[in-house]
């Protein structure tokens, strides 16, 4: 009995510990994943130098991407999802993070950042 007792134990020990180190990998809907993919959600915007998205911290990101999808959605809040990209070459001079985009998700037709744009 005491023998069964010390195995269910350490195998209760063995499984907390397993989904102690799983519950980090799935982690919020911002921020990096596993495969290197980024979201961020914020309002979208159009300069002479491309596209950029604010997110509600005032946190500014270039978007680099398809232009005809980002172009119907300036002045929208929208989630992006990209890769950041860390090739010099690509970052500009307010060395702001660089996203490749790879989808954009439609929020609301209206930025909840508007207020803090400097744009």
């Amino acid at each position: 009995m005491t023998r069964k007792c010390i195995m269910l134990f350490g195998l209760l020990l063995c499984t907390g510990w397993l989904l102690a180190q799983d519950s980090g990998m799935g982690k919020g809907q911002m921020g990096k994943g596993e495969s290197g993919q980024m979201k961020v959600e914020g309002c979208l915007q159009k300069s002479d130098s491309g596209f950029s998205l604010t997110d509600a911290a005032g946190k500014m990101y270039t978007l680099q991407g398809d232009a005809s999808k980002l172009t119907e959605h300036v002045g929208h809040e929208v989630m992006v999802t990209g890769t950041s990209s860390s090739d010099s070459a690509m970052s500009n001079a307010s060395s702001e993070p660089v996203l490749q985009v790879t989808n954009l998700k439609h929020v609301s037709k209206t930025c909840k950042s508007a207020g803090k744009m400097s744009k």
